[in-house]
């Protein structure tokens, strides 16, 4: 079970882990706020999800450039 949500935490960009990592909050809840935020805003939070996965996505690849340069 753990690896399955791992595969799908993994296709889904992180966001949620990452953002419960910072907050020191478990990653479920935060996708289930991520989830009732979505009904109530009607899929606002989308663009802003987007827009991390975005950022993390860069900010990933700057760090793997980086260490490469040093290697």
């Amino acid at each position: 079970m753990k690896s399955i949500k791992d595969l799908l935490e993994r296709s889904a960009f992180g966001v949620c882990s990452w953002l419960g990592e910072k907050l020191g909050v478990a990653s479920s809840r935060v996708r289930m706020y991520f989830i009732y935020l979505s009904f109530v805003a009607l899929g606002s939070p989308l663009i802003i999800y987007l827009f991390i996965a975005f950022w993390l996505n860069v900010k990933n690849y700057i760090k793997q450039k980086r260490n490469a340069i040093w290697e």
